[in-house]
């Protein structure tokens, strides 16, 4: 099943150059470069997953456990936006130099926060650095490597989750027992500081300038804003039922409806085929999958009395998972994107329903560790291959755009479910008690991941079809 319809983009980085791999003289210092920045933020998110049950226990935060994830991602889609546009204004030095001392700063806010909102505005702080790498990392991939090397570029990204995937959730666990969760945050502030300096002649040198002329777009960075603001606006609404949330949360969809339609490629709302539906795609997918991973160290915590350590383990099978996905798309030239995404939502379907298993006291608790891992597969698989597809159709002068357009997706995706199964979960049951919100919550994943496998699937089926 060849994908032959429509071209994968070209640029001059298409063109044939010495070296066989990523590794090779013309690629090495970048792809140095890109593992170190993905090892750093990999390291941060495999910690904070694992100790935030911990967090909000000592802050006296349980109420707002989900909002550490929800300020994150908001907060990631205001960086994300002004990532795109400087990018492509200026090129992507500029804006990934600036990321990493911010979000360094965010982790040492974070380890020093007296209290549960100090902690949630770190995360906010976090969450404008984080958002602002991944942007300039995709339109440097587009740059440096030739079009077949980039399925082998997003396959060793997330290669450099492995480490952190094994290390992370068990460092975490051991460091907020036997020291104390503050570590978990001011122990890598100064590596993210020395990443930045590490990367900064490579990036300077291969990242300068713009690759063309950008199309004109007004209000992007208000709509970045509004977007992030609404999301908040939302969940707030959703955790706080009354009549007046329930007009501020009908504002809040009127003002995300709009900001997304300025941030997304026309069509995204409507999964239009080729970019618009693979950025919508990107959205499903974190939104379902992180969701459910913000709840399993929970439910292993306090359902099963697991140790906070023993709590992070499917978090690390489900990167290693990830890690295969991602390495097996990256060889597969037989299949077109579309399906791989499309088999990407059934994988993670499949995960999601063993953390279903998994919530009742009564419930089959370890079968999370394998389900998990299939779901992690899932996301490695379909993750790169919108990327893929996404860059491989995009204008060279609109890189930054698009790239930023799948970011966003992917935040606010996590952002709106994330928050979504905070309030699920207050509302049917407590975090002290979460079975009966994590079941339901998880009926719903379930019911979303297989939507968005339909539609994915169908869209390319218009392409073949020609409509």
């Amino acid at each position: 099943m060849s994908d032959q319809s429509e071209p994968e983009g070209t640029s001059a980085a298409t063109e044939p150059v010495p070296g066989r791999s990523l590794w090779a003289p013309p690629y090495r210092n970048f792809t140095v470069g890109l593992v170190l920045v993905v090892t750093l933020v990999a390291f941060e998110a495999m910690g904070v997953a694992t100790a935030l049950p911990t967090i909000a226990s000592e802050l006296d935060g349980q109420r707002w456990y989900s909002w550490a994830f929800t300020l994150f991602m908001a907060s990631s889609a205001v960086g994300t936006v002004f990532a795109g546009r400087l990018s492509d204004r200026h090129g992507p030095a500029l804006p990934l130099l600036l990321a990493l001392p911010l979000f360094a700063t965010g982790l040492v806010v974070a380890g020093s926060a007296p209290n549960m909102p100090v902690l949630l505005g770190a995360r906010a702080l976090q969450g404008l650095g984080g958002g602002s790498v991944a942007v300039p990392l995709y339109v440097m991939i587009a740059r440096v490597y030739p079009q077949r090397y980039r399925p082998r570029a997003f396959g060793i990204m997330s290669a450099a989750w492995v480490l952190p995937s094994l290390l992370g959730p068990a460092v975490s666990g051991v460091v907020t027992e036997q020291l104390h969760w503050r570590w978990v945050f001011l122990g890598l502030a100064p590596l993210v500081l020395l990443g930045a300096v590490l990367l900064g002649s490579t990036v300077l040198r291969a990242g300068s300038g713009p690759e063309g002329e950008p199309a004109a777009r007004r209000g992007l960075v208000l709509a970045g804003l509004g977007a992030g603001v609404a999301t908040v606006a939302l969940n707030w609404s959703a955790d706080h039922p009354s009549a007046l949330s329930g007009v501020l949360g009908a504002l809040a969809v009127g003002s995300l409806w709009g900001s997304l339609r300025v941030l997304l490629p026309s069509g995204t709302l409507a999964a239009r085929p080729g970019i618009p539906v693979m950025v919508l795609a990107r959205g499903l997918l974190a939104g379902i999958f992180f969701t459910a991973e913000a709840f399993i160290p929970l439910v292993l915590t306090v359902v099963h009395g697991y140790s906070a350590a023993l709590a992070g383990i499917p978090l690390t099978v489900a990167s290693l998972g990830w890690t295969a996905g991602s390495f097996w798309q990256a060889r597969q030239h037989r299949f077109n994107r579309e399906h791989l995404v499309a088999a990407g939502f059934l994988l993670v379907v499949v995960g999601v329903f063993g953390v279903a298993l998994a919530a009742p006291e009564w419930g089959a608790d370890r079968a999370v560790f394998v389900f998990w891992s299939i779901g992690g597969a899932g996301m490695g698989l379909a993750i790169s291959s919108t990327a893929v597809r996404v860059l491989g159709l995009s204008d060279p002068a609109e890189r930054g755009f698009n790239s930023a357009a799948l970011q966003i997706s992917d935040m606010l995706g996590q952002a709106l479910l994330v928050g979504f199964g905070g309030a699920v979960v207050n509302a049917l049951a407590s975090t002290r008690e979460p079975t009966a919100g994590v079941l339901v919550l998880a009926v719903g994943l379930i019911v979303t991941g297989s939507l968005g496998a339909s539609l994915v699937a169908r869209s390319r089926r218009i392409i073949l079809d020609g409509r």
